[in-house]
């Protein structure tokens, strides 16, 4: 195979035809075929409408198995040690941990008199709470999740403040699993409070009287918690020092076990609504006065088709942040004595931009849209006036950290590509604005440049993407690249600081991250063109993102490496699958590589209003199609690959990249190596420690410039 050498080699040569650097260059980059670990199969398969489907190696989704275990431990070694003969894995690693280490507070949020803030030094593998009294009180520790585990694999979240400002439920989650456990903290004194409930997930703490409304799941199986199917989710309310058992049940729907279930508490503590969802997109809301009784509630919107959030009652209208009728959403006010949709009052219309989110915040409303993929906040009166914009410092995304009705306070966030994430504080009674926080990172954006650009898919359907590099790079087709997907779910993937990927851009790599469409970066129409029977439109949006770059002469296939994560690690794997010229490296991160069982593992069926399901013979046809596990064939030769998961991940279950990279390995023809790495006491992403972070960061990046046969100095 071809060797890159440096250009500056090259030239010594020319002086110097006995040159010993060229030859070592050469050894740097001379990738050994590699021995894996072999993977037993079994005669296991399944039919669909009449069509036979092998699962030689469905004995993987065992995971608490000690075979599994074994072949786990088997895969790892070969992986750790591919990476240990790289030779700039460790440059790469303390790279990380500099560029990483940077005081940065992430979330703020108002608690009366009372400001609460999550803050990282640097390299704390958690974040801390901290408290501060005013905007010149002392600051003051208030939960160090770091005092939970010597190795940092115990995340904390808050969760809900109490209507009087004076008590926060937070959550503990261990390993990055999804389950996790309320407590309960008294903010002024830091007094925990004795308050412990279990085997919650995907759920808020509502405030109402003495406690709160919470939604929690039957306790699971011993040994099956990671794996098992999550079912009859229901809502329960909490009484401040009452034990769980006696937590009164306020709603169930015994004929619907997949549905999830929560409630919010209106601000003026008039209402209670509850949200019913199937799955990751449409719910239906109901609403009743705020009591504690079970049932009763009356149905407001029905149907999963649309998604429709009261965000505001007063003065007897419930105000409605909705999709019907605006696939790029609108607010509208409802009397819920009249809910029929012609006695619906327009306060903002649907306009060409994705009206986001929506927020009341001390008498007036506050809309975020997003404008061809990046952020504009509006101010706005409640009869619909729009009364000014709030001013970003550069192009980038913004969020509402924090906002209530009743507080003339709120934070929101502001990050872009080489801009770090800054909190500031704007009075709404003033209409003035000032820097609350803004992180020390040693960075240069001058450095840098980012650029948006729009190309055209298959279908001729116009695309946006952004692109980062250094200042002064040259388009030759000769620098390395990584572009980055995730195309579903309705998100949108908008500007953002990553210390990961500034260092990998310092590096010479080009970064790009193309906005397909099964996000909401253009509202429900293009998250509909990515969804369902239209998924292979966004693995089109990829690829033709892919060319683009080659042919403007960014990079070239050799040096072009693809990533993404969960939804974004199908993407990458199907995408390899249908171009393995395309690529030199893919790095599918915790992904949905098995599209015909993905739906029989905790919370995947929460996915098939998305993908559809392989039990309607449609749907299957589609998904057989491109799932990245069944459309793997022998005798190709795929990227160099490195598939990413954890033994704690109960979203995407690892079962999927098992099997996978078990096909893969069997299948693959050539050198280019294609390996697994597998985290311990971590999951799908969420509340994974800094130095876990650095060190997977560091083997990822370690693994795309190497094999890219990129040159770090």
């Amino acid at each position: 195979m071809n060797k890159f050498i440096p250009f500056i080699i090259i030239a010594v040569c020319l002086i110097d035809s006995g040159c010993k650097e060229s030859e070592t260059t050469k050894q740097i980059y001379d990738i050994p075929a590699q021995t894996y670990p072999v993977t037993k199969k079994l005669d296991v398969s399944d039919t669909f409408f009449g069509t036979m489907v092998q699962d030689p190696y469905r004995w993987l989704e065992n995971d608490t198995a000690q075979e599994v275990a074994a072949w786990v431990e088997e895969q790892n070694q070969v992986t750790g040690k591919f990476l240990e003969m790289i030779p700039f894995r460790d440059k790469i690693k303390s790279q990380l941990e500099e560029t990483y280490n940077y005081t940065r507070i992430t979330s703020v949020m108002q608690a009366g008199e009372y400001t609460l803030y999550v803050k990282n030094d640097g390299l704390q593998n958690q974040s801390v709470i901290y408290k501060k009294k005013g905007d010149q009180g002392a600051e003051e520790v208030f939960i160090d999740p770091n005092q939970f585990s010597t190795d940092g694999t115990v995340a904390v979240s808050l969760i809900g403040i109490s209507k009087d400002r004076k008590l926060v439920a937070f959550t503990k989650s261990v390993s990055g699993s999804d389950w996790q456990e309320i407590f309960v903290k008294e903010i002024a004194t830091g007094r925990d409070l004795p308050d412990q409930l279990k085997n919650v997930k995907f759920t808020g703490a509502s405030w109402f009287g003495n406690g709160f409304f919470y939604s929690r799941f039957p306790q699971p199986e011993k040994g099956k918690e990671l794996q098992a199917l999550n079912q009859d989710q229901k809502v329960y309310y909490h009484k401040l020092g009452e034990p769980q058992e006696k937590d009164l049940l306020i709603y169930e729907d015994n004929e619907h076990p997949l549905r999830y279930n929560n409630v919010s508490v209106s601000e003026d503590n008039k209402y209670l609504f509850l949200y019913v969802a199937e799955g990751t997109d449409g719910y239906e809301c109901y609403y009743k006065p705020a009591d504690l009784k079970k049932g009763g509630f009356v149905p407001l919107f029905t149907g999963f088709a649309n998604k429709s959030t009261v965000i505001e009652h007063q003065d007897g209208l419930f105000f409605v942040h909705t999709d019907i009728g605006a696939p790029n959403y609108r607010l509208v006010a409802i009397d819920p004595r009249e809910p029929a949709r012609e006695s619906w009052k327009e306060i903002i219309p649907e306009n060409k931009h994705l009206l986001e989110q929506v927020f009341s915040i001390g008498g007036k409303i506050f809309a975020l849209y997003l404008q061809d993929v990046t952020s504009h906040l509006y101010q706005f009166g409640f009869d619909g006036k729009q009364e000014k914009e709030i001013e970003f410092p550069v192009i980038g995304s913004a969020g509402i950290e924090y906002g209530s009705k009743d507080e003339s306070r709120f934070f929101y966030s502001f990050s872009s590509f080489t801009y770090p994430k800054t909190i500031y504080s704007y009075d709404v009674k003033t209409g003035t604005q000032s820097l609350f926080f803004q992180p020390d990172a040693k960075l240069d954006p001058g450095a840098f440049e980012v650029k948006q650009v729009f190309y055209t898919s298959k279908d001729s359907t116009r695309v946006p993407m952004f692109i980062v590099h250094k200042k002064g790079i040259q388009l030759n087709g000769k620098n390395p690249a990584l572009l980055y997907g995730y195309g579903g779910f309705n998100i949108s993937e908008t500007p953002g600081f990553s210390a990961s990927l500034i260092t990998l851009v310092e590096y010479g790599a080009v970064y790009a991250i193309a906005n397909l469409r099964g996000g909401s970066e253009y509202g429900e129409a293009w998250h509909k063109a990515g969804m369902l029977l239209n998924k292979q439109n966004v693995f089109d949006d990829f690829i033709a993102a892919a060319e683009y770059l080659i042919d403007e002469k960014y990079t070239t296939s050799s040096r072009l490496g693809i990533y993404g994560g969960s939804n974004g690690g199908l993407l990458v794997g199907a995408s390899m699958i249908q171009r393995p010229d395309l690529f030199k490296v893919a790095i599918p991160a915790v992904g949905v590589m098995d599209m015909l069982r993905y739906h029989k593992f905790t919370v995947g069926f929460g996915w098939v209003p998305e993908y559809g399901s392989s039990e309607d013979s449609v749907n299957f046809r589609n998904l057989y199609a491109y799932s990245p596990l069944h459309n793997l064939k022998a005798g190709v030769e795929y990227p160099a690959t490195l598939v990413t998961t954890s033994d704690h991940d109960d979203r995407v279950v690892p079962a999927h990249s098992f099997k996978f990279i078990a096909t893969l390995q069997e299948k693959q023809a050539g050198k280019n190596p294609v390996l697994i790495r597998i985290e311990t006491k971590a999951g799908h992403g969420g509340g994974k420690p800094v130095s876990k972070i650095i060190e997977e960061a560091a083997d990822k990046w370690a693994f795309f410039l190497y094999n890219t046969q990129t040159p770090v100095k």
